[in-house]
């Protein structure tokens, strides 16, 4: 018989390990961050509406109302009563609508064209990044083709309103199962968490048949607009499409549940893929690679060799002449053009049935 921790699990369970230390904060501290975003002297015509507002937000975050409207899960859950996020529903359904769509063989083939560049002549910079001019030249080539395109500018986080892609929590690390798909950690309105831009993003890869991503290198890696989009896609590599199973986010659900035996799902598989990384004096390679076998461990198709690319626009020359450095690049451009036409190619192959990997039908030993 398992003997019994003083936490109430057995020694043949893994205990949910608990002692970080608190991050509430009182009401005083609560209150000074809130009214900060209404620092601006325009606003102190309404300085009253304001300390109301904090009231109704403090009360929601003492109460921690992550989820303020639910509903019963229904059916095609596990637990049908439970009750859920109206607003993890809606994305679900988004996503599933969209998946009919991409596996429809009468829609159109369809490409993603994900910008990793944080800079943009929208904000501080002035100035449109290279990496901006090389997914333009990608995406002439696709739409000459008769693809649709679907351009997502990471920039828009550093330049746009209200834009934000929130931080991965690292659900998956505690038990898969706890990793939802899709994520359902925002929005979080107690804290303050919401217009998570992932819930679109998500919709926006599923809906895709072929992905490009086309990236600068900051600091030997990516910029973290990307970064940020890649930990949040963890949850389409094994993610719980079920958050009943798990009664919202319960970890030592989650944990029992991944023990009975989880199945990892690939929830993008079978999509192509194609890589630009672009440096000035170290990285592409690293970066390339990182890339590509993050694309790659999600089971999504590298489009030939072509469609992987690493290049140094103006190695070691000044950044004011970068943009110059690239019109004078030519075969770089070329070489991006190549890798959209390859990704292109891709796509129609496996869209017709013409191309078969050998290792589809193939049982992986190691399942994660």
């Amino acid at each position: 018989m398992a003997k019994q921790r003083n936490d109430g699990s057995s020694r043949d369970e893994p205990r949910v390990r608990k002692g970080q230390g608190s991050v509430a904060l009182t009401k005083d501290e609560f209150a000074a961050r809130f009214k900060y975003r209404f620092y601006d002297p325009a606003f102190d015509a309404i300085r009253a509406e304001v300390d109301r507002a904090c009231e109704i937000a403090w009360d929601a975050y003492r109460d921690a109302r992550k989820s303020p409207q639910t509903q019963p899960a229904g059916s095609g859950f596990s637990d049908p009563k439970y009750e859920i996020s109206v607003e993890w529903l809606e994305t679900r359904q988004r996503l599933q609508a969209a998946q009919q769509r991409q596996q429809s063989s009468e829609a159109p083939s369809r490409i993603l064209l994900v910008c990793g560049a944080s800079r943009s002549d929208e904000t501080c910079p002035g100035e449109m990044s290279k990496t901006f001019r090389l997914v333009s030249l990608a995406k002439k080539v696709v739409e000459e083709r008769g693809f649709e395109t679907d351009l997502l500018d990471l920039s828009h986080l550093a330049s746009e309103y209200g834009r934000i892609i929130h931080p991965c929590k690292a659900c998956v690390s505690t038990a898969m199962p706890l990793c939802h798909w899709p994520c359902s950690c925002y929005p979080n309105h107690s804290l303050g968490q919401s217009n998570d831009w992932m819930g679109e993003i998500y919709e926006r890869w599923v809906a895709a048949h072929g992905i490009l991503v086309v990236t600068p290198v900051y600091w030997y890696g990516v910029p973290s607009g990307l970064k940020l989009m890649v930990d949040r896609l963890v949850c389409a590599d094994g993610g719980n499409p079920d958050p009943t199973s798990t009664a919202g986010k319960d970890p030592a659900k989650a944990k029992a549940l991944e023990l009975t035996g989880w199945p990892y799902p690939k929830h993008l598989a079978g999509r192509a893929f194609a890589v630009v990384v672009h440096g000035d004096v170290e990285g592409v390679d690293s970066v390339r690679a990182a890339l590509t076998d993050w694309l790659s461990w999600m089971e999504l198709e590298q489009a030939g060799q072509s469609a992987v690319v690493g290049r140094y626009i103006g190695y070691w020359k000044p950044y004011a002449t970068s943009h110059d450095a690239l019109d004078r690049d030519e075969a770089f451009q070329e070489e991006t053009r190549n890798a959209a036409r390859s990704l292109a190619e891709t796509v129609e192959q496996i869209r017709s049935g013409r191309r078969r990997p050998p290792d589809r039908d193939l049982e992986p030993p190691r399942k994660k």
